[in-house]
This record gives C-alpha cells, structure tokens and sequence, in this order.
C-alpha cells in the first residue's frame, strides 16, 4: 500500500486540486459501502480512482442498516438461494479474513411455537442455511433447544405456548466505520476521495457518444469544476434515478424506496443472552445486542419523502413495539425506547411492474446498468454483498477498456485484500474454528488453548473482549495442567479466573478426581462467557488442526 489511508481535512484543498488537474480511469460517485468498495476494487487492480460524495461518507444507508453481516435466513423462503449463499460466503471472508477486526459472530435465538410444524420447518431452513457455507465455517453451526434451554439463554421471553428454540449464528459490524475503514484501503490504494463534493452534471465527449467525466460542486466554497475519467460508476443508492437525470439516460430499471426503521431500548429492558429473531406478519424482527443497548427492528414499507432525511413515524415505532411484546414477559413500553433511527433500501424495481409488488417481496439481488458507454451504475442488493456490488459495476465500467483503450484490465482482488486493521489477524483458518455452540452478549465464548496431542492446557492468557456487549475484558491465565473439559462446554481443571466482567458468570470449586488434597494448583476453575473476540498476548502451539475440540481458544 502507498500510504496509511489517511483522510484527513487538512489536506482537503489538495485533494480537490488532484480532482481538478488529474485524469482518472474510474470516477465513483457515491460514497456508500458500495462506492467505497467499487473505489477500492478499481484501486486494487492499478486504476487511478476518484470517489466524490455530496455528503460525508456512510452518511446514508451506510450508516443506518440493522448492523448485521448476514444471509438473510428469510431469503430461502422466497428461494433467492444465489442470493443467500452469496452473502454467507461474503460474511464467513470478512469474518476470517476481510475485516475479522470489525465483523464478529453474534448469536440469534428463533423461538418455537408450534410444537409439531415449525420445529422441522425452521430447522430445514437451518440445516440448507448451514450447508451452504461449506465445511471451513468461521461461525458455529445451529443447534435445537427444549423450551427450558430456550428461557435459561433468554429469560425475557414469555413462556406462554413456548416450544423451544432454534440457536444460529451470523455476523455484525459498526456499519458507518466499516465504510470508513473501506474508504480508507481504497486511499491506501492511492485513490483520490473528495466528501462534501456533489455531481452536477455528467460530461460526454465531443461526439455525445460516450461518458468522459462529471462536473462536481464543493459543497462548502460552491465552487465548480470538472473531473476527467475513462467511465463514470454510479454508486449513489436511492439517488440512482437523479443521476440518471442528470447523464440524461434512463435505465432498465428503476429504484424503489424502501424505509427500515429501528428502535434503541437499554440492555437492561430485555433479559437475555443472545440476540432473537421473531417471525411477523409482514417479514422478520430482531433484537440486535449492541453495547449496553438493544437494536429491535426493522420495517419495510415504500417510501417517498426526503431522501436525505427519512424519519419514524408513530405507526413505525407502535408496529416494532407490538411485535416485540408478541413474546415477551415484560412488554416494552414507549418509555424504554431512548433512540430511534430510519435508513432507505435502495430496492430494484423493474420498470414493467408497476410498482404491483410490496417491497417486502422485491429481491434483495443487485442490478448493474450501463445505460452509455463509460457509465456504469448499480443498484438493489445488500450491505453484505458490498464487494460482489462493487466487483460486478467495477467490471461493467472497464469491460471496454481493450478496445477503446488498448488497455485489458485484471480482474477484481478484493477477496484477496484485508481491510486497514485486519493485518496479522488471519492465521490461514477461519476464525473461531472450534466454537461451541453458546449463546452469548455480543460474541461467542472463550476457553483456554488445548495442546490437543498432549491433552495438557498450555500456559497463556487470553483477554477476552465483550465487545458490543460491555467493552470490558476479562483476564483469565490458564494453568498448565490436565484437562477436564468436554464438547458440552465444561471449563479446563486446574484453571484460575480473574475477572471483573461479567461474562465470567460462574466459578465453581472442584477437587482433584479421587478425592486429594487440593493444592494451589488445583483453585477454582472458570466456566466463561460470551466475548466478541479474544487473542493471544504470549506465543503458544497451535492447536492440532484435526480436532474440532470445545476447549481450544476462539479466535
């Protein structure tokens, strides 16, 4: 990388200079998730990118999802498979490879009940969920829980009619700072990003036959000035159409808003241990753990109004709240909700329909447009798949570059290209290889390193962070001596906690097998809790990678 991704607001008249006086091969516009990862995939192949947005980065969508890198298990009742296995390859490489600094495994509970239908019916979908990730998973696999296994891990559910629960596993991300952290590689990458620089026009050649450029407004002096490039990529999300407009063009299809709201209520409102995930009339609703907080939504209605600004409206936050307090023991009441945020889908919606379909039925699949020669644009698909959105407007916008160009671009590299801050993290094996299957506040649990040809705890510590969760560690220095534990979960004997954070939730006393005398060596041992990611502060053996054993360290 050329630089350490800087962006910084010092350099601002510089930048806006480079924008004005260079040539460029790829001109982004939009500064999303999606134009992000479009600047870094044309910067990864050697192009010289610009990336212009008439805001501030992830100040849209971007920073307004449901903060989950996932499948979307609702998906395979509509049978959009390609979209589903799509986004669960992409989650499991940001989670072992891409960005496992960002993106963590957090568990979902899917209560149960309808004793004889929904058991076999969900976990299905469970199993079909599972298997398309392949074997090297880097979150665990689903498991059944009896109604009691279900109330322990989620106490605020309502054991009214319970039946028991499915436990699976995705993935979640500080969505706005990884859009920042993907700007960031692409500038590392020595692309040119310029925010609070908005599109006013898109220039064409002396002919009128192909894209040459933009001409592009700085927001704050109201200068204007033009940006030269090969091809033009539109990432702009629900202002597709307007730069359509804009280029004069109409393309195939058309964008179509859909408003997601979510509500934040405190950690305190409802008892539990993992996320949850409930069936609605309409389509699905979770509740996130986030911090010291709960995310419970979303919604999914067509919408209209300012696009810059969408706002809540009191049928959304009384719909969220109905169905949340569907299942709940303690209901919530508007006096725990403490914040409220609604962000924009930018759904395709082919011109022939007619508007016909809910948006709650449209396909959550991207679209790629190349309405002129030298624009391309893109629209629809999800945060997860970001970097195939990107890869595919990416390889629409150059496809010509050999004949019009003499020039033959190399295909995309982004699967290959961690993000700032995930160097050294990827170890050649999925993370949390090994997890048990254990609900958790914000991540996955924790236990000592195993030795597993010699059976013995190798000496270490391991700080665990509860991420989302608290943000406070729990520090736990492992004892070498012989192991007790099992796949069940049972902790190493002979270990000793330290702790101040609560994912260290029990510790228990136990003799030495045959009744001794317990020496120091033998104190308390620590069953641990959840954390959202934990490492090795001291070099120790890797774990033999032909055991699957409960008891190795989660990474």
């Amino acid at each position: 990388m050329a630089s350490n991704g800087a962006l910084d607001a010092r350099d601002r008249a510089a930048t806006l200079g480079q924008l004005a006086a260079g040539r460029f091969d790829v001109l982004v516009i939009g500064g999303g998730v999606t134009g992000a990862g479009a600047a870094l995939d044309a910067a990864s192949r050697g192009l010289r990118v610009a990336l212009v947005e008439a805001r501030d980065l992830a100040s849209g969508t971007s920073s307004r999802s449901s903060k989950l890198v996932h499948g979307g298990l609702r998906y395979l009742e509509q049978f959009d498979f390609k979209l589903v296995y799509e986004a669960l390859r992409e989650r499991d490489l940001l989670v072992s490879k891409l960005a496992p600094h960002l993106v963590k495994p957090v568990s979902f509970l899917y209560p149960l009940y309808k004793k004889v239908v929904e058991r076999p019916y969900v976990g299905a979908g469970l199993v079909l969920y599972d298997s398309m990730e392949g074997t090297r998973r880097p979150v665990p696999r689903h498991r059944h829980l009896s109604a009691r296994g279900a109330l322990k891990r989620a106490p605020a559910l309502s054991p009214d009619r319970l039946a028991g629960a499915i436990l699976y596993y995705d993935a979640q991300v500080d969505d706005a700072r990884h859009t920042l952290t993907v700007a960031r590689t692409a500038a590392a990458h020595k692309a040119v990003i310029a925010t609070r620089v908005g599109a006013v026009e898109v220039l064409r050649g002396p002919d009128g036959t192909r894209v040459t450029g933009a001409r592009v407004r700085d927001e704050e002096s109201g200068r204007t000035f033009d940006v030269s490039a090969a091809a033009v990529v539109v990432c702009a999300g629900v202002w597709t159409d307007l730069v359509h407009e804009l280029a004069g063009v109409q393309a195939g299809y058309r964008v179509r808003m859909s408003k997601g709201v979510h509500i934040v209520v405190p950690r305190a409102a409802v008892d539990s241990d993992t996320g949850m995930v409930l069936r609605t009339e309409k389509s699905v609703l979770f509740f996130i753990p986030w911090a010291r907080h709960w995310i419970v939504g979303t919604t999914d209605t067509d919408f209209d109004g300012d696009r810059a600004e969408p706002a809540a409206t009191e049928e959304d936050v009384e719909y969220i709240l109905a169905a949340a307090n569907r299942v709940l023991a303690r209901p919530l009441t508007r006096a725990d909700v403490i914040a409220v945020y609604a962000g924009l889908r930018p759904l395709v919606d082919p011109r022939e329909s007619n508007g016909g379909k809910p948006t709650t039925k449209l396909s959550r699949e991207h679209v790629v447009g190349v309405p002129l020669p030298g624009l391309a644009s893109i629209a629809g698909g999800k945060f997860t798949t970001y970097r195939l959105m990107a890869r595919d407007v990416v390889d629409a916008a150059v496809a010509d570059f050999g004949r019009d160009f003499g020039r033959e671009v190399p295909g995309s590299v982004t699967d290959q290209v961690p993000l700032l801050g995930a160097d050294g993290l990827h170890r050649g094996e999925p993370a949390g290889r090994g997890l048990r299957g254990e609900p958790g506040r914000g991540g996955t649990p924790a236990g000592p390193v195993r030795d597993a040809r010699r059976g013995v705890a190798q000496p270490h510590q391991v700080r665990c962070r509860a991420g989302p969760a608290t943000g406070r560690r729990a520090t736990v220095p492992a004892r070498r001596g012989r192991l007790r534990g099992d796949r069940r979960g049972r902790a190493a004997r002979g270990g000793r906690a330290h702790a101040t954070d609560p994912a260290v939730h029990r510790v228990s006393r136990r003799g030495r097998r045959g009744g001794g005398r317990r020496g120091r060596d033998h104190g308390p041992s620590a069953r641990l809790g959840p954390a959202a990611a934990c490492r090795r502060d001291a070099p120790v053996p890797r774990p033999d990678r032909g055991r699957a054993d409960g008891d190795r360290c989660r990474s």
